[in-house]
């Protein structure tokens, strides 16, 4: 199966600074729930999310390529 890239570049540093806050609150309180930040850390990683796909949301550029 091959996941064609729906996230785009500004939606991807989003997801990844939110995951990580998230992740960073839980450590500091001490709580499993800091797990759920790294759903949009992995998400904004791959520039992929099933939820956009399922939605027909697609906020990449057309026609653009980047490195990751």
């Amino acid at each position: 199966m091959i996941l064609k890239k729906n996230v785009g570049y500004v939606d991807s540093i989003v997801r990844v600074v939110v995951g990580a806050s998230i992740v960073g609150i839980g450590l500091y309180f001490d709580s499993m729930w800091g797990l759920v930040g790294l759903i949009p850390v992995f998400s904004g990683a791959v520039s992929f999310c099933p939820v956009y796909r399922w939605l027909s949301i697609d906020t990449a550029k057309p026609n653009v390529e980047r490195a990751n």
